[in-house]
Order: C-alpha cells, then sequence, then structure tokens
C-alpha cells in the first residue's frame, strides 16, 4: 500500500462509514451483499485466512485481518509478514504496537485497536497511536470520551463495540469517529 492507499481509506470510510466486522463465514457472505466498502475479518486460521481474504477482496472490499484473533498467527512481526506476503490484505487491526510498525513498514494500512476501561488507558491511545493509520477504540458507546480523544490524536477513530443500532452509529459519528465497525449484521444495510 502506498499513501495514496492510505487516502483512498479516509476517503472510502466517509462515503462508507459502517465497517462490518465478521466473525464467521455466514457474515463474510452477508457483508459481501452489503454496501459496506470494508471488512474486518475477526476470524479465520492460518491455514484459511488467505482465502477468506481472496473471497472478500473478489467482493470488491478493503479487507483488515485481525492479526490477534487469527489462529497460529503470534505478536510477533513474522505474523504480519506472512499475512503481506500470503494474502491481498489492504491492512492488519491489533493492539500490539510492534505490529502496527511492522505492517506499516511493509506498506499495509495499520488500525491499532485500544480498550477504554479509564482515564489510563485514554492516555495510552494518545501516547501509542502515532505509528497507526487509524485508530480502533472499544467499547464505541462512548460519545464523549470519542469527542476527547479526536482533539487529542491525529489518526482517524473507528468506533468499534457495543454498536446495536442506527443511535449508536451516529452518536458516534456525531461525536468525531471517522466510522463504526460493527457484528450487528442488520447495521451493515442501513
Amino acid at each position: 500500500m502506498m499513501t495514496n492507499n492510505r487516502y483512498h481509506f479516509s476517503e472510502l470510510l466517509q462515503d462508507s462509514p459502517v465497517i462490518a466486522a465478521v466473525k464467521n463465514d455466514e457474515g463474510l457472505e452477508k457483508a459481501l451483499a452489503s454496501d459496506c466498502a470494508a471488512i474486518f475479518l475477526l476470524y479465520g486460521t492460518i491455514l484459511n485466512i488467505a482465502s477468506l481474504v481472496e473471497h472478500a477482496k473478489q467482493g470488491d472490499k478493503l479487507v483488515f485481518v485481525h492479526t490477534d484473533l487469527i489462529e497460529g498467527l503470534t505478536g510477533k512481526d513474522i505474523s504480519v509478514d506472512f499475512i503481506a506476503q500470503n494474502t491481498r490484505a489492504d491492512g492488519i487491526i491489533s493492539t500490539r504496537i510492534n505490529l502496527i510498525r511492522h505492517a506499516k513498514d511493509l506498506g499495509l494500512i495499520t488500525i491499532q485497536r485500544f480498550f477504554l476501561l479509564d482515564s489510563l488507558s485514554f492516555e495510552n491511545v494518545r501516547k501509542q497511536s502515532s505509528y497507526a493509520d487509524a485508530v480502533d477504540i472499544l467499547p464505541g458507546t462512548m460519545p464523549r470520551v470519542t469527542a476527547r480523544l479526536s482533539q487529542k490524536i491525529r489518526q482517524p477513530i473507528i468506533a468499534s463495540g457495543l454498536i446495536v443500532d442506527k443511535q449508536d452509529i451516529m452518536s458516534a459519528l456525531s461525536a468525531g469517529a471517522l466510522a463504526v465497525s460493527t457484528t450487528s449484521e442488520s447495521l451493515w444495510f442501513v
């Protein structure tokens, strides 16, 4: 991926701010039928991730592999090497800064996931997100926190987790999130 693909990613999310977070084969088929422009693959193994990515790419979607959730991958850089060399994924999602740095060096779009539990974890987003192209915060149903965070970091924010209805989507977007990621399949069609 080159810089223009990172720009394309942001532009695409502005036009299509709901991301299909897929956790099984049935969900992948529904995501492919949806208007969502991007898919977060939250499942798979080292044996089938390339075919899952390929199937999603045939649906003309941006595809991001959550490396922390793929069976057989580790928290080491070689996992990113594997994704970059053996799949057509556009990027990765990870909580691990070393994977984010390495993926960025390889030209992948990077999304760093943070779990916001308290003020310390809020500060960690500001301190540790400098390498990521986007920041994914969980839970995504905290519009006041999203608004504060959007003033503290330069990266676009994706709100994820506990997004269950259209109001959650609208609240997150109004608070400054560029997009939302949800496993609620009915929201992929709003």
